[in-house]
């Protein structure tokens, strides 16, 4: 898993990048091949934005957040695009099952 972290009209901070890279590791149990994640944050007058982009080899995740506090913006952000992937792995998963009951559907009919 590739991690970038990008900061844009803010100065860069270890621990906002600590705090997204912490964050960002929960992907990981609903990722099993490598992936790239960008992680944008950037301040526009008052709001506090965090941008986050998943891309794997079939499926891309996006979320963005804005909020007043930077941390809470990637925290929503991150359960954002964390749904995203629960719910494609939910799809693959159940898409396989029904591949695997009609293969074994088709097996018991006797062909005549």
């Amino acid at each position: 898993m590739k991690t970038t972290v990008t900061f844009r009209h803010m100065p860069a901070s270890n621990a906002l990048r600590t705090h997204a890279e912490e964050k960002v590791q929960k992907f990981l149990k609903y990722l099993h091949e490598p992936v790239d994640i960008h992680v944008i944050l950037m301040v526009e007058k008052i709001r506090q934005i965090a941008e986050i982009n998943v891309q794997s080899k079939n499926f891309t995740a996006h979320g963005v957040e804005e909020s007043q506090d930077m941390y809470t913006s990637i925290d929503k952000v991150t359960s954002k695009v964390e749904a995203q992937l629960r719910k494609h792995k939910e799809k693959v998963k159940a898409h396989k099952s029904e591949t695997k009951a009609y293969q074994a559907l088709e097996s018991t009919i006797p062909l005549e």
